[in-house]
């Protein structure tokens, strides 16, 4: 049976319709962003007070951590198990991770992303270290959780030591 002149204007009006939706501008999320941007100290405030529960409470159950010089931590227990013992080892060295400035916050839909700066100084006071983060953050049921963590140290790492010749 032959398509009629009604059946192909309901199909070509089922397609235009279902490409508008599809093309519909995405939410505003610049208000989320904002809060994302202003809320980037909290992870460095539960850290440095020991607080390792708040810490792993801002990424999502499936989460990946990538810390520097370490393999990626892969969901709530490996990122547990390394904030823990990292908060531990700070804490029993004097070692005080401090927030920086945020350098970048941007995103779309359900997805953000916020980029920023660090230090870290010992129990005199004295800088040791300085880097950046990168956050990616997915809107949950329960707010802006982060979904893959990254950071490194702007300081080069030590030379390899030479190989000693075989005698």
């Amino acid at each position: 049976m032959a398509p009629t002149l009604r059946s192909t204007s309901i199909l070509a009006l089922v397609l235009v319709c279902g490409t508008l939706s599809a093309c519909a501008a995405a939410p505003d999320i610049s208000a989320d962003l904002a809060r994302l941007e202003a809320d980037a100290g909290v992870w460095f405030d539960h850290y440095n007070n020991g607080n390792a529960d708040g810490v792993v409470a801002l990424y999502t159950a499936d989460a990946v951590v990538m810390p520097a010089g370490l393999p990626a931590l892969a969901g709530e227990t490996a990122i547990r198990d390394y904030i823990v013992a990292d908060i531990a080892q700070a804490k029993a060295a004097g070692i005080v991770v401090n927030n920086g400035v945020v350098t970048g916050v941007g995103g779309s839909g359900d997805l953000a992303w916020v980029s920023g700066t660090f230090s870290v100084t010992d129990a005199s006071g004295a800088t040791i270290d300085n880097g950046k983060y990168l956050a990616v953050y997915q809107r949950t049921d329960d707010g802006w959780k982060m979904i893959r963590d990254t950071w490194n140290s702007d300081i080069a790492p030590a030379a390899a030591a030479e190989p000693v010749a075989a005698q």
